[in-house]
Order: structure tokens, then C-alpha cells, then sequence
């Protein structure tokens, strides 16, 4: 049985190291390229950007490219850097800052941004950061991207209250305007938190859907019937070799990205792919021993813009199986994990 702080550490560590594990493959949407590229098996190792696949990868309509130039194995994706950002911010302010500040937040933001980033930069953050050295008020900031950015995975080991997790969880997305981007973020604070106190991640996922309604409920009880489906052994899903590739394209209208080629948004940045693709991960592996480890690789593999999706599926199973679920060797391998862990000890739910 785990402990409520060996949950909250497993919410934080395994978001990082699912994400970590994307840092090979983040934005090449070709599963099954990925897949040879990988010694046609699950990734078992942390790699470098485009490492097995020619040092870059394809993001559709973006053309192919090295996303993250300044990073190496072990290191993480701009989705695993923002949350390394707001443990670094909340382990700097004392335990009486409440609630959450996205005004005291934007320095260290923007020093973090101008001091070797080394990840990509969505053009949120481009647009975000042009409108405060333009003296933008913070209410107003942001662009209106609906492209899912959970970054608030450390508040659980400071705030103990749903609602200010709901709310730290809207305010680390400062970048963004988008209802269902902000919506998705509040969605998985929320069922991390019920998770971290004692429901199953399955529950948990009901709950808050029928809870927030509207956008969040269709789309979780989406992910929940294709679930469904590629578990059914009489289905043809479940007969495929890449089901989980093609469940989660099958979620999906094409996206007209205006360059080369569309994009199939079940497997891009919209929260209306995101949220149900890590839905259907969670589903799928929460109550299969090896579980996290099964679910991070599966991720991965599928490719797109898995780092998103990986955040909120390690965030949630993290949380269900605990800190030590996670494999030593990602521990071991995971570049910053004693930084991290040093910082989280600061934070008020897990200080001894």
C-alpha cells in the first residue's frame, strides 16, 4: 500500500519519465517507423532526439526537423521542462503563498526562456513571452491555442485542496485562452488528486467527466468506448498489431494545418486528441501489473505528440501505483531526478 507521499512523488516522476521517453520520437507521427526504429520492440531506454531515426523527427506539416537541439537522453521535452518550472517556482516561495501567482511566476519564467531553454518553443510561449516584454497585463496574456500543456504536476505535493489544484492547474497555462486546452489541464488536477487520495484511476475519470460535463465528458466517455473496443478480443481493433496507434488516429478528425499535410489530431497537440488518447492509455494499463511501465512505453511508441499525452498518463498512474512502480533504470537514467527530488522535499505535503 502505497503512502500519500510516495503518490504524489509517483504523480511527479513518472509525468518526467514518461516524457523523458518521448524526447526520441516527440512529433514523428509514423508509428510504425518508430517502431523499426526501435529494434521492433517497446522502447526500454531513454534517447536522445531522433536518436535510432536519423536525428530528427517528422511533425507533419512542420516539416522534419530536430525538436529539441539542445537536449540528450535522460533529458526532458518542453512539456517535462514547464513542470521542472513551476517545481523550481514553488519550492522558492514560502508555504503561506496562496493561491497561486502566475504574476510572481513570469520572472523565473522568463529567465528560464532567455538561459539556454534547449527544448522546443511552442508559439504560445513565442506569442506569451512578446506580450509581457510588451507590458501585456497577466489577465489578458496568452494565445488561443487549444493544444493540451499540463504543467502543474509539483502543486500536488503543495496545495491539498481540489479546488486550488483545479485553479494552479488553468494558471500554469498562462500561454493559453483555449477553454478546452485549460478545461483538459483542470480535468487530469482534478482526477490526480482524487487518485493521490485513495480512487481508482477509472472512478476518478467518471467522476470528474460527469462532474465538468459539456467538451470533458464527451471526449473522456470517447476514450472510454475505444477502450472498450480494443480490449474486446472479438473486435478488429483489438486484432490489429498497431491498435493503439489506430485507436487513437480513430479518435480523430484530420486537422488542416495549412502546410504540407494534414494531421490526424488524435495524435497531435489539440486537447480534443490529447485528452482522450491519455484516457485511453490509463484505462487500459491502470490495473495491469507493470501497468506504468507498459502504459509510458505504449505512449511513446504511438508517437505525434506523445510528451503531452505523457504528462497526464504518468501523472494519474504515477499517483495509482506509486514512486517505486517506476523502473530503476529510468530512475537512475533520468537526468534531473535528484534535482527534482531535492526541490519536492521542500514542498509542504512532502517535507519530513
Amino acid at each position: 500500500m502505497n503512502t500519500k507521499q510516495e503518490k504524489i512523488k509517483g504523480a511527479f516522476f513518472a509525468s518526467l519519465v514518461g516524457d523523458a521517453l518521448c524526447l526520441g520520437s516527440h512529433y514523428e507521427y509514423d508509428a510504425q517507423k518508430i517502431y523499426k526504429a526501435y529494434g521492433e520492440k517497446p522502447i526500454e531506454k531513454f534517447m536522445s532526439p531522433g536518436e535510432m531515426m536519423g536525428g530528427q523527427t517528422h511533425g507533419i506539416g512542420w516539416g522534419e526537423r530536430n525538436y529539441h537541439p539542445g537536449k540528450k537522453a535522460g533529458g526532458t521535452t518542453d512539456y517535462g521542462d514547464y513542470n521542472i518550472l513551476v517545481l523550481e517556482y514553488l519550492a522558492k516561495v514560502s508555504d503561506e503563498v496562496r493561491p497561486f501567482s502566475v504574476a510572481n511566476l513570469i520572472p523565473h519564467w522568463m529567465n528560464r526562456l532567455e538561459n539556454g531553454w534547449g527544448s522546443w518553443i511552442c508559439t504560445m510561449t513565442k506569442e506569451t513571452y512578446t506580450q509581457v516584454r510588451q507590458g501585456v497585463s497577466v489577465e489578458r496574456l496568452g494565445g488561443m491555442s487549444n493544444a493540451m500543456a499540463i504543467r502543474h504536476v509539483a502543486a500536488h505535493a503543495y496545495y491539498d485542496t481540489e479546488e486550488e489544484l483545479a485553479d494552479v492547474a488553468r494558471k500554469a497555462m498562462f500561454t493559453h485562452k483555449s477553454t478546452e486546452a485549460l478545461g483538459g489541464g483542470e480535468f487530469f488536477a482534478r482526477v490526480t488528486h482524487r487518485v493521490i487520495n485513495g480512487a481508482t484511476p477509472s472512478s476518478a475519470i467518471e467522476d470528474v467527466a460527469v462532474q465538468m460535463g459539456g467538451f470533458i465528458e464527451a471526449k473522456v466517455a470517447q476514450a472510454i468506448a475505444k477502450f472498450q473496443e480494443e480490449t474486446n478480443e472479438n473486435s478488429e481493433l483489438h486484432k490489429e498489431k498497431f491498435s493503439d496507434d489506430l485507436a487513437l488516429t480513430s479518435m480523430a478528425r484530420l486537422w488542416d494545418v495549412g502546410r504540407s499535410e494534414p494531421i490526424k489530431v488524435g495524435k497531435a497537440s489539440p486537447t480534443e486528441g490529447t485528452l482522450p488518447g491519455a484516457v485511453y492509455f490509463i484505462l487500459k494499463y491502470a490495473d495491469k501489473e507493470d501497468g506504468l511501465k507498459c502504459a509510458l512505453q505504449a505512449n511513446a511508441m504511438v508517437g505525434g505528440d506523445n510528451a503531452s499525452r505523457s504528462i497526464a498518463i504518468g501523472m494519474v498512474l504515477g499517483a495509482y501505483k506509486g514512486v517505486n512502480a517506476i523502473p530503476l533504470e529510468w530512475k537512475n537514467t533520468l537526468e534531473q531526478w535528484e534535482y527534482c527530488e531535492t526541490l519536492l522535499s521542500k514542498l509542504p505535503l512532502l517535507k519530513s
